[in-house]
């Protein structure tokens, strides 16, 4: 049963004196908190996505071999993304935990170690991998636009610091609930870089290059703005000084826990495309493969809403996690849930509706016009797939929210390697359905793979509220 009484205060937590706004948001009525911190981010969010469909519209005007180049280049983008995004949420876990506690002195120092740790990861990974590029790419398949994407990647890769940089800055900001200033840096960086694209790889001739340096110019410019806010303005909660900062295991194990599982989920999402590839081209040929990467750009874009919500749940469950308000977390687990589902049902529908003429975005030319009517034959099956998908993400981001990362990771591959391409391969090759087998099965493993996690959350948050000593719950909010 849900007790709606009015949070009350306690010793435990920041005085009004010392409370941002976002920071009096995460520790107030989670379910406010949910709604002011997921505007924002989802907003972010949708940007972010879009971006990465211009950008391959503007590079795909250069020829097939650059656009080929790009996209053997993309799996270390990705992983710099992954990366990025992991260290982002190590970060926002540890120190909206730490918020919680009211441990102002572990928060600064939680938020340093974020940032040193992350310089001292781009460097290490920018060095090995520009001194193996070339290897690595001839491995991936580049072959005659080798010298392409050497050409694109040694910048992709240059930037890599201020890829990072930006990502824990991002996780510093949302653990103390400043979604705005989040979503302010996010939409920046993508407005920049679809602007800068055209004007760089055309007007100015630089041709790939340009669509390197338009990433890695609007990343700097917002990597200076985060730079001002946390190191010379310094209205934040969080204070970024060295003087804060204190060596501790404790604080790296708390970041990392949830950052090195949460970057590696991002790596298993390219392996279950890498799967679903293979199979695709063993059942259908590569038009099937073109279609389904087509496709799962919108996919992409429509699901960034419901990863807004989840990112915001990460921010809300590690704080109540850090004052030991366990009810609280119980209720912003179901809340996110519920409120995905209503996102994802409406998401459903439009692109149930609109498909045939989203199709037609990515078929205008006589060469793909062809596609046009498979394009929307999976699309139409994907709506279903959004459905299930915030089963998945809200429970993930509740583990990944009290610290247990490796937990959102083991439910990432279950739902995404083993449920899909289980599924996928059950539905395409042994029943014999073709490519719409591998449809239906990725919509069938992620709902698999939703109530799973979705069961583990449930049970893992019942032991939290049980393991309180019974009686004493004047700090909860009943939940369930």
């Amino acid at each position: 049963m849900e007790n709606n009484e009015p949070l009350q205060s306690s010793p435990n937590l920041p005085t009004e004196d010392d409370k941002t706004e976002g920071v009096s948001t995460i520790l107030g009525d989670p379910k406010k908190a949910l709604i002011k911190l997921s505007g924002p981010m989802i907003i972010a969010m949708i940007l972010m996505s879009l971006y990465n469909v211009v950008n391959a519209v503007w590079v795909a005007g250069l020829g097939g071999d650059a656009l080929a180049a790009v996209g053997f280049v993309t799996p270390l983008f990705m992983m710099f993304m992954g990366l990025s995004n992991g260290l982002g949420a190590g970060a926002a876990s540890a120190i909206s935990r730490y918020i919680g506690e009211d441990n102002k002195k572990s928060v600064n120092n939680a938020a340093m170690h974020s940032v040193i740790i992350t310089i001292g990861i781009s460097v290490i990974l920018s060095v090995v991998l520009l001194i193996f590029l070339k290897p690595l790419l001839l491995l991936f398949g580049a072959g005659s636009t080798l010298n392409l994407a050497v050409e694109y990647g040694q910048i992709i890769i240059g930037g890599t610091i201020l890829s990072l940089f930006v990502g824990a800055s991002y996780g510093i900001l949302r653990a103390e609930g400043d979604v705005k200033r989040t979503m302010y840096a996010m939409v920046l960086s993508s407005v920049v870089n679809m602007i800068l694209d055209p004007i760089l790889i055309y007007w100015a001739g630089w041709g790939i290059s340009g669509a390197a340096w338009g990433t890695i110019i609007s990343t700097a410019l917002v990597a200076i703005i985060l730079l001002y806010w946390l190191f010379i303005k310094k209205d934040t909660y969080v204070s970024l000084t060295l003087k804060d900062f204190k060596p501790d295991l404790k604080v790296t194990k708390n970041i990392l826990s949830v950052g090195l599982p949460a970057s590696v989920e991002f790596f298993v999402m390219s392996i279950l495309a890498i799967f679903l590839n293979i199979l695709l081209v063993k059942v259908a040929g590569t038009d099937a493969v073109a279609v389904y990467n087509t496709g799962w750009r919108v996919v992409m874009i429509s699901m960034s809403p419901i990863i807004g919500v989840g990112l915001s749940v990460v921010t809300i469950v590690g704080a109540s996690y850090g004052a030991k308000k366990y009810g609280n977390i119980s209720m912003i687990h179901n809340y996110s849930v519920k409120i995905g589902l209503v996102v994802s049902s409406i998401i459903c529908v439009l692109i149930y509706l609109l498909a045939p003429y989203i199709a037609m975005l990515f078929t205008y030319s006589s060469t793909s016009a062809y596609l046009e009517p498979a394009i929307a034959s999976f699309l139409q099956v994907m709506c279903l797939f959004f459905i299930f998908l915030p089963l998945g993400i809200m429970s993930s981001s509740a583990f990944q929210g009290v610290g247990k990362g490796t937990t959102s990771l083991i439910l990432t591959v279950l739902r995404e390697v083993v449920f899909v391409v289980l599924s996928a391969y059950i539905l395409a090759i042994t029943l014999g359905w073709g490519e719409n087998g591998v449809w239906w099965g990725i919509v069938i493993g992620g709902l698999l793979g939703g109530l799973v996690a979705y069961a583990a959350a449930r049970i893992y948050i019942k032991g939290l509220n049980h393991d309180k000593n019974t009686g004493i719950h004047e700090d909860i909010i009943l939940a369930d």
